[in-house]
């Protein structure tokens, strides 16, 4: 049975500026269902980070907002950190250069779940192989520098689910890696999700890449939603003139390879 986590309606995000207000979002109404993998696409300023902004309440504070959002999945309004774990496009900024690895991995358990410090480290040591970093024990007491830039990502990834989070937002996580980081970057969240019963909101302005993970595609374009559907039906009979345009620079529509999401895969 379908259940709604979230129920976003006539959502518009605004900034004042001097000639007026600029809306970064516009009259969104969508539904974010309880353990789907849910792509939200499109090119830079089109409002895909600002509604992942808007969803972990992380707007800035002079955003002016209308509209109603609610968490019927949770009962509240969640918490970043706890309800909602982010994983943001650079992760050389995400991390701590001076702190252990083990110690910004275990922060989330120790304020959010109470853990003392020992146990912390040992959750820390548990999810840093959980998302497939060799060695753990070892990389607990690292420091970032010490990690390339996919390493890296995997270890912004543990950090977020920490705490056990009903969503993970990954907003542009693969965008600064190579191919075939992206790929394994792609493939480990997509088992986190699976196995984790978690929900994931996959920001990206890559359409193949949302493709081969998502289970529902929503589509932005200056500030509107456009379209959104089931990965299969955006992918191979697109609506909107402008998806169509996205999947002309990525793949070959007519391609018989596009039967469904998970035959990209």
């Amino acid at each position: 049975m379908t259940k709604v986590l979230c129920s976003i309606r006539d959502l518009s995000v605004a900034y004042p500026t001097p000639t007026g207000a600029q809306h970064a979002l516009k009259s969104v109404s969508l539904d974010i269902i309880a353990g789907e993998k849910l792509a939200i696409i499109g090119e830079s300023g089109s409002g895909k980070s600002t509604l992942s902004l808007a969803l972990t309440g992380l707007l800035a504070r002079q955003a002016m907002v209308d509209g109603v959002m609610s968490w019927p999945g949770l009962g509240s309004a969640p918490r970043a950190g706890r309800d909602i774990g982010i994983v943001f496009q650079d992760p050389g900024s995400s991390l701590n250069p001076v702190l252990t690895i083990g110690d910004q991995v275990g922060e989330g358990a120790r304020r959010h779940l109470g853990l003392g410090r020992k146990a912390a480290r040992d959750k820390a040591i548990e999810l840093l192989s959980r998302v497939r970093i060799p060695q753990p024990e070892k990389a607990a007491g690292a420091y970032p520098h010490q990690f390339s830039g996919g390493q890296q990502q995997r270890i912004a990834i543990a950090a977020a689910i920490a705490a056990g989070p009903a969503v993970l937002i990954a907003d542009e996580a693969t965008s600064a890696l190579d191919t075939i980081v992206q790929a394994e970057i792609a493939a480990l969240l997509e088992d986190l999700v699976t196995n984790g019963d978690m929900t994931l909101i996959f920001v990206t302005h890559d359409i193949g890449l949302a493709a081969s993970l998502a289970d529902r595609i929503a589509v932005f374009r200056t500030a509107e939603l456009v379209e959104c559907g089931d990965a299969r039906s955006v992918v191979n009979a697109p609506r909107a003139d402008y998806t169509r345009q996205l999947l002309a620079t990525h793949i070959d529509l007519h391609s018989p390879r596009l039967v469904g999401a998970a035959d990209v895969r």
